[in-house]
């Protein structure tokens, strides 16, 4: 991946895991507004099949941006996107 770009698929030949390729490439889709706050994240059926990886791979992906304050779950409903001004500040 080209360094200040924001990666779009996932690499399976590459040394960094890929539900951290997974959590990066949903970071920046958050970060650029393309999942916007209060609405959901792709489903894990979707990303499963969209990104070719399986579903621990998306759960441990969904762990890390939920450990961020990104993304919430919401009982019943799925994976949501935090407002900014409700998310954790990184220290």
């Amino acid at each position: 991946m080209v360094r200040g770009m924001a990666r779009t698929e996932i690499d399976h030949d590459e040394r960094e895991p890929v539900y951290r390729q997974l959590a990066e490439i949903i970071r920046a889709q958050i970060e650029a507004g393309e999942i916007r706050p209060n609405y959901a994240v792709p489903s894990k059926r979707v990303l499963v099949q969209r990104y070719g990886v399986s579903t621990r791979t998306v759960d441990a992906a969904m762990a890390i941006l939920r450990d961020e304050g990104l993304i919430e779950t919401e009982p019943g409903k799925g994976l949501f996107v935090v407002p900014e001004d409700r998310r954790r500040r990184q220290v």
